[in-house]
């Protein structure tokens, strides 16, 4: 049995948390049709239980509600709120836009439906400076409130919908490959040149790896824990993991040596089941491939989905099958016009648009 803490202890660490200087935080956070949820997704940044200065950047892109209203209210309400523009409307651009309007040595990146936790800034800061780490992250607690998005919620932090990924599942602390949005050294960003504005999705990936291939290191720290709505019906889901799936191979392509089994294992099932129904009318054991499929996967939606309620339990293995079939179509699909130009072909095609 672990010793109850000393009580002088506690307190002098209580006072020396107190009482030190805390570095100053920029969180800066990529904003799109957020109407709903922004105003409390600000506020859950600046009550935080820290004892340093933060600010927020809102990247507000061109929305088709009231973001940028409420995004101008908001920052007119508290000086420590600033507004710049995002006319793309992509994610990495908003980053990069974002990060150029702060000068704090750390960077947060918050999302702007994203609730954190009282102590997710002060657990982000010991942690950088305990590890020695460029970027510490924590998990992406996935949350639903119907039942379709209680199955996605299921799936989302199972190892069968989403790998070993412990951004999803949990695990120990330690040394990652990624971690959710991510809490930065601004010394790492600039040394790795912000977010690649090339990538539309997967971008947080791309920038740990580049930040990983300088030498630094990415932290998963599964106390930063941070609430994650699901995708409410097939559809969305469909398409998100659909983008997923195509813009891995895009990263794939760009860094070679990316991908692991855990990548492959989606589009090997479809290109498996494909061929197992295209066979199938000349060689009817091709169905026992998707047979064999739809049996896992009902047996994987019993065994992950006991705490589901009926309903819910009843969506998993739909959910499950959305997210691998879109996935691995996106992966198998993606176009190579997506993939990033080499530098030596990008200084070409250059030269060439000159000489023209």
């Amino acid at each position: 049995m672990k010793p109850f803490p000393d009580s002088r202890h506690t307190s002098e660490n209580a006072d020396r948390n107190a009482t030190r200087d805390w570095p100053p935080v920029s969180v800066i956070m990529p904003v799109l049709n957020e109407e709903r949820h922004l105003r409390d997704a600000v506020s859950q940044v600046l009550d935080q239980d820290y004892e340093g200065p933060i600010e927020v950047v809102l990247s507000v892109g061109p929305s088709q509600d009231r973001t940028q209203e409420v995004a101008d209210a908001i920052a007119a309400e508290d000086p420590r709120v600033t507004v710049v523009p995002n006319p793309t409307g992509r994610t990495p651009n908003a980053l990069n836009a974002a990060l150029a309007a702060t000068r704090n040595p750390i960077i947060a990146r918050v999302d702007g439906h994203a609730m954190l936790p009282a102590d997710y800034v002060r657990t982000a800061v010991e942690t950088l400076e305990q590890t020695g780490a460029d970027n510490v992250g924590g998990i992406m607690a996935a949350e639903g409130v119907t039942p379709f998005e209680q199955a996605v919620a299921c799936a989302m932090t199972s190892k069968i919908g989403v790998g070993n990924a412990r951004f999803h599942t949990g695990g120990e602390a330690g040394p990652a490959d990624t971690v959710y949005l991510g809490v930065f050294r601004r010394e790492a960003l600039e040394r790795v040149g912000g977010y690649d504005e090339h990538f539309q999705r997967a971008q947080d990936w791309e920038m740990n790896h580049r930040i990983r291939e300088t030498g630094g290191l990415v932290w998963f720290q599964p106390r930063m824990r941070v609430s994650y709505r699901p995708r409410p019906n097939v559809r969305a889901l469909g398409k998100q993991y659909f983008h997923y799936g195509r813009w891995r191979r895009v990263v794939s392509r760009t860094h070679q040596g990316t991908i692991n089994l855990r990548y492959l294992a989606p589009p090997a099932a479809v290109l498996a089941m494909f061929l197992g129904l295209v066979v199938s009318p000349f060689f009817w054991p091709g169905l026992l491939i998707p047979g064999g499929y739809v049996v896992a996967i009902l047996a994987g939606s019993v065994l992950t989905g006991r705490s589901l309620s009926p309903a819910a339990l009843a969506r998993l293995p739909l959910v499950y099958a959305t997210m691998h079939v879109s996935w691995g179509t996106g992966f198998l699909t993606s176009p190579p016009g997506l993939s990033k130009p080499r530098p030596e072909a990008e200084k070409a095609r250059l030269q060439d648009l000159f000489e023209d």
